[in-house]
């Protein structure tokens, strides 16, 4: 069964002084990406529904300034009905009143900071549960930037310097969220030069397609396989299917990988690739992103 909601996942904000992985805060820099990307995540809504978007902030070390953010940033676009679904633990998303209020919303974002947060907390949940019954079901959005964004697909990338990314066994792998399938989803991907994290991730299993997410761009999955490509960066596209030679399996952990024939693919504004078809299929003029006063 074809999924009939939508995938949004952003690669983060270009912020020399936020990391939120990190724990590094400079609170006047709360930005994570830019209103045209939002614009673009509220199109996705039903016309005929007044737009109801609930704020997930599991990731995050300062979830109520991050939530007030995205509150004041989708303001800007005129989207009122914003809430904020404050889980730090398993036992807040059994309440009753959460649980409601993803029933009714029509979209739902994850913020960024620690993806390994979001898997351990709401892997197994009823919460995740409803949030994938509606996004198969219903026109319903998923969206998420940096950490929400890595978390989407059922591989999850959650640990790995890209200085030693080229090393056997840096790069740590675990379940995601599991909203998309055969994908592995990296974010600031060319800031913080991650391309090595993302092959090596490939490498281990070339069945996977990756997505390696720039600053202040994101791609948006309608139909479990159809994306397009939003914002002001680029996407890299590795794919592993045609690998040849690949030592992963036999050399010693902390050596360097060898990979022959990786497939890479460079993507920009409108640009739309097929995952199951795993071909660029051309460009998608309709998409904007004009930028919000």
């Amino acid at each position: 069964m074809t999924s009939k909601g939508f995938l949004v996942s952003v690669g983060g904000a270009e912020d020399k002084g936020t990391d939120l992985e990190k724990g590094i805060i400079d609170r006047n820099r709360l930005v994570f990406f830019e209103l045209g990307i939002l614009k673009n995540i509220i199109s996705l809504i039903p016309s005929d529904q007044q737009p109801i978007v609930e704020v997930i902030t599991t990731a995050s070390m300062i979830p109520d300034e991050v939530a007030d953010n995205y509150k004041a940033a989708f303001g800007k676009l005129n989207c009122k009905n914003v809430g904020h679904i404050r889980i730090r633990n398993r036992e807040d998303t059994s309440n009753p009143e959460y649980l409601e209020r993803i029933k009714n919303c029509n979209c739902v974002m994850f913020t960024g900071g620690n993806q390994l947060r979001l898997s351990s907390i709401f892997g197994g949940t009823e919460m995740l549960q409803i949030i994938r019954k509606k996004y198969v079901e219903e026109p319903f959005v998923i969206a998420g930037t940096s950490a929400g964004a890595m978390a989407m697909s059922t591989t999850m990338i959650y640990e790995g310097s890209a200085d030693k990314a080229h090393l056997k066994g840096e790069v740590k792998i675990t379940t995601g969220l599991g909203f998309m399938q055969d994908v592995v989803i990296d974010s600031h991907f060319q800031k913080r030069g991650r391309f090595n994290r993302l092959a090596q991730a490939i490498a281990a299993q070339p069945g996977a397609i990756g997505i390696g997410l720039g600053e202040d761009t994101g791609v948006v999955v309608k139909n479990d396989t159809e994306l397009t490509v939003i914002g002001s960066g680029s996407v890299v596209i590795i794919d592993g299917k045609n690998i040849e030679h690949n030592n992963i399996a036999d050399i010693r952990f902390g050596k360097p990988l060898s990979i022959e024939n990786i497939i890479v693919h460079m993507l920009s504004h409108g640009d739309k690739f097929d995952l199951k078809s795993r071909k660029y299929t051309g460009l998608a003029t309709e998409i904007e992103d004009d930028e919000v006063e």
